[in-house]
């Protein structure tokens, strides 16, 4: 972060590895997968250059760690950081699972590729004027944009709670989410204000970590890191 912008809070996005149906292109909602050898890799590779004492995400700094109530997030963070770690941010109370943070429901497109929901949907009868666009039209028997809205803001509002009155670095307030690949792109979406269908087109390798903070220290400025220059190690 430039040095005018040093001691912002920040938000770290911690995608999940890799699992068989993320590396088929299937969509994955509720359904516990675990993750791949590659995604296991993933996720130990991005810890060990991003996470630790003088890294990036350094523990000292974190206030709050929120975790998808899958199992593939639930592994993910106990890959991404060590057993001291974990047991320090535990023992401060620190660490929650919260459904918030849940990949959007699918409903009758678990498990599918983008060609075969828009298949299954002009069998149905949808999408004459333009194909199926999940921002703008949601899932048959699963989440409309509407509902992932409602519950990332609920998140955002408990988060800007938490910076407001740190935006100078008076006090520990770094926040990482560890979920999935549509929920933190939702996320960003509404971090920034845009709404669900706003064509912000975005990409969020699983392993990887993106991250989100504000302009000038103000918290009516939120903002996301194009790039970032990493700690200097000593």
């Amino acid at each position: 972060m430039p040095d005018k912008d040093a001691g912002t809070p920040r938000v770290f996005l911690y995608r999940h590895g890799q699992t068989e149906w993320s590396q088929s292109g299937r969509y994955t909602g509720v359904t516990e997968l675990e993750l791949t050898t590659n995604g296991v890799q993933q996720v130990l590779a991005s810890g060990k250059i991003l996470v630790g004492a003088g890294k990036l995400m350094d523990p000292k700094n974190i206030a709050r760690v929120f975790v998808s109530p899958r199992r593939r997030a639930a592994h993910t963070f106990e890959l991404a950081f060590d057993e001291a770690e974990q047991r320090l941010l535990k023992e401060a109370g620190k660490v929650s699972t919260t459904d918030r943070l849940a990949e959007w429901n699918y409903g009758a497109y678990e498990g599918l590729l983008t060609k075969e929901i828009r298949a299954l949907r002009k069998d149905h009868g949808l999408d004459g004027e333009r194909p199926w666009d999940i921002w703008a039209d949601g899932c048959e028997g699963g989440e409309s944009p509407a509902e992932v809205t409602a519950r990332i803001d609920s998140l955002i509002e408990e988060i800007r709670a938490l910076h407001q009155g740190n935006m100078h670095g008076e006090n520990p307030s770094d926040v990482v989410l560890v979920a999935h690949g549509h929920l933190l792109r939702a996320f960003t979406k509404r971090w920034l204000g845009y709404p669900m269908d706003f064509p912000l087109s975005m990409m969020l390798e699983p392993g990887a970590i993106g991250v989100l903070s504000y302009q000038h220290h103000s918290i009516d400025e939120p903002a996301f890191l194009v790039g970032y220059g990493f700690p200097v190690q000593e």
